[in-house]
Parts: structure tokens; sequence; C-alpha cells
């Protein structure tokens, strides 16, 4: 087996280049760009031959991307990620003065977060806005890199030992602040300079506050990772590795990207959208060998001898409360890549999709690390069980560990990227 060697560098420099969802499916299209895929519109009928490379976006979001065999293919081999994290959206209307001295911007919730980490920490605002030009709706990228907000905590000498998650009120003890009383009405022309437009020309926006901390190595080795949006950048970044590395496929590779998976999935761009059900049957209309049509009306087919490799990040012991995690499947960091399970299905992985993932990761002399919920407390929900309604493909929910998800600084296994990319990749390369 060929060695393969993961530049952890690479992966600080996709995230911190990935401060919003946009920004994600842009730099991932620029990647794809520069290996040679051709880029699809859903508007247009697709030209599908064998050996090609494409991509198609929907709304900025969400990508999925596929490369076509040189034979007549059996089936779909498929990785699933997504591409947002928890954060604070900006609302409408969001400058609010405070004593005629304090500019604050007016936020909410997007995602399930970890409130309390996301005091004292420099932030600032990206994401894209809506704009008319030559008489067409477009949106442009928006990315004000600099250190721009805080969201200050209130002094221990004002609080009875300081707020938990629970007591804290977002409306009123999360609200970033933006400036002093010159900055009034400062925030839109701020955006609309950075994208080169004027605050008129905007007409909406999906704004989003992002943690300006760099990614970095910690740990008396360096063996661990922290960065914000480690759940599921680092799932994004190395099945995407995976998908460009592997070679003499005999089912067609398909890589997707998601949006909203922290708020659900329904939406036209999210999971349980019917993208990856519109691109597939796409593929199988419009693949031509030789002027004909030969995968038309062989769609269930296809979809029979598929397989995906649902993304997420997974739950690893904490080193401060390893009682919180199950009692037999406890995944550790830098113990590689984590299968999930799940007795009410908020994970797909069955005895089917486990066992060949197992087969995988045994041929490939990868670790095999097991996660399930302690039976008396709940978990969340990934793609797998939801894309699963809209493609019915048999689905194995996998991660990487790490601690503090959903927290503004995340941290994982420094040496558990690689086996990512080496299972993705055996995954796209199966027979």
């Amino acid at each position: 087996m060929k060695k393969i060697m993961f530049d952890t560098k690479k992966l600080f420099q996709f995230i911190d280049e990935s401060p919003s969802s946009f920004h994600v499916i842009s730099n991932l299209e620029k990647e794809l760009q520069s290996k040679g895929f051709q880029e699809l519109k859903e508007e247009d009928s697709f030209q599908i031959k064998p050996e090609g490379n494409y991509y198609i976006t929907r709304n900025g979001s969400s990508i999925i991307a596929f490369k076509m065999p040189t034979q007549i293919p059996q089936g779909f081999h498929m990785t699933s990620s997504h591409s947002d994290s928890p954060s604070f959206k900006i609302k409408e209307k969001p400058e609010m003065m405070v004593e005629n001295a304090y500019n604050k911007l007016n936020v909410e919730r997007y995602g399930g977060m970890i409130l309390s980490t996301w005091f004292d920490r420099p932030l600032s605002v990206a994401g894209r806005i809506v704009i008319e030009e030559n008489g067409t709706i477009t949106s442009k990228l928006v990315n004000i890199d600099q250190d721009l907000l805080l969201i200050p905590n209130v002094a221990i000498h004002m609080t009875k030992d300081g707020k938990k998650d629970a007591e804290l009120n977002p409306q009123v003890d999360l609200i970033p602040l933006f400036g002093g009383k010159d900055s009034q009405n400062k925030f839109l022309p701020m955006i609309a300079k950075q994208a080169g437009v004027t605050a008129e020309d905007i007409l909406g926006y999906d704004l989003f506050l992002y943690n300006r901390q760099k990614g970095m190595q910690i740990g008396a080795e360096g063996e661990f990772i922290c960065s914000p949006r480690l759940d599921d950048l680092q799932c994004v970044y190395t099945t995407l590795q995976g998908f460009l590395m592997a070679e003499k496929i005999e089912k067609i590779a398909v890589y997707c990207v998601f949006d909203n998976e922290e708020v659900g999935s329904m939406t036209k761009q999210g999971a349980e959208s019917t993208f990856l059900y519109d691109v597939l049957q796409e593929i199988c209309q419009n693949y031509q060998v030789n002027g004909s049509y030969p995968l038309r009306e062989q769609y269930r087919k296809l979809i029979k001898n598929s397989f995906m490799l649902s993304a997420d990040n997974a739950h690893g012991i904490h080193p401060n409360h390893p009682e919180l995690a199950d009692p037999t499947n406890r995944p550790v960091l830098n113990g590689g890549v984590v299968i999930k399970y799940h007795g009410g299905q908020k994970y797909t992985t069955d005895a089917v999709s486990g066992g060949i993932v197992k087969s995988l990761m045994k041929k490939n002399q990868l670790a095999i690390q097991t996660y399930q919920n302690r039976s008396d407390m709940a978990g969340g929900s990934t793609l797998g069980n939801i894309s699963t309604t809209q493609v019915s493909v048999t689905t194995a929910d996998v991660g990487l560990p790490q601690l503090s998800m959903h927290s503004a600084l995340e941290t994982a296994g420094e040496k558990d990227s690689r086996d990512m990319v080496i299972l993705s990749k055996a995954l796209y390369e199966m027979k």
C-alpha cells in the first residue's frame, strides 16, 4: 500500500480560509477546478462521459463532485459531510446603540452552541450579500478579515460564580460589541466596501460571526489539534483528499458537502433536499458512451449496488468526564476513525454497512473505534439517516473523534485526519 502523508498545516489553512459555508464551497470549487473538474449547472443538461470529472453547486453553500470510471459503472461510491458550523447569524437591521456609547450587532443562534465559549474572543463577520447586477440577482462573498467584534463577559464580581449556558439569554448576554458611538450606521457600509459595492446596493445578506483564532497543535508532542469549525471541516477536507487521490475506480465516485446540517438539513441545499437525488438522476439520464445513454432506466439498480460514507465528527472520551462515555464504546483522540451506531437510527450504520467499513479498515491496516451514546443520554443525529430519505443507499456514519463539540474552539487528534483520507480513498476504489 502506497504510504499516504497528511499535512495538518494545510487543514488549518483550509479552515482559516473557510469562515462560512459559502467560503467552504468557494474554496472547494477552486481546488476542484485546479484538478481539472468541469462545472455543471442545474438548469442545463449534463454532458457526462467516461473518465469525466464534474461538480455542481447549489445555493453557493453545498456541492456535489463526481468522477466517472472508464467502463460503464454499476453503482455509486459516495462520501458526505457538511459545510456549516454552529455560530451566530446577523439579523436584519442589526445595529443597537446602548447609552449612546456602545454599538452592538443584533444576532441569533445558528445551531446548537456551547454559548459560554464565545465570550471574550476575537470575532469577525463572513458570509454573502445579495445585490442586483445588470438586471440579475447575484451574490458576493464577504469576509471582514480583521479582529472586529467581541462578546464581553460580565465581571465575576457582578455575577454569582458566572452564568452557565442554561442561564445565558442569547438576546441579552450574547450580543457582540461592534464599536463606540462613532460607529453608528457603519456596519452595512463596511460590509459593502469589502464586497466592492455600496450599502444601498445590498438587497439581503447571510452573515455569520466566526472565531478569528488560528488552528494550532498542542500537547507535549503536538499530538492534538485545536481549531474553530473542526466539526465538520476536518471531514470535509479529509474526504476531499481521499476523493482526489482515488484511482482505478469502477463505480461513480461522488463527493458531497451539504449545508444546514446544524439546523436540521431541511433546506433546498441540505441533506434532506433533493440535491443528491437530482444529480444522480441527471448522471443516469445523460451519461453518454459512443452517442448512447447506457444508464437510463437503471437508477434503482445502481443505487442497490451503491454505498455512502457519512462523515461527521464523533465524541471522544472527555479526559475530565470519562463517565459520560458508553461503558464499552469509548473512542479516544488519535485512536483512528470512529464508526457510529444508534439503536434509534440517528446514526444509520447497521451490521452490513458497519461490516463493510470494518473490512475496508482492516484491509488498510487502520485502527477501528466505535461510538454509541450512553443508554441514558440523548445524542445528536447527522447526515446519513437524513440523506437516505431521498436516496435509499446502504450507509455508514463515521467521524473523527474530538472534544468540545460545538465549542467556538474544538480539539481533535493530529493523527486521525490521515486515517480518514485513507478510508475514503479505499471506499472510492472499492470493487
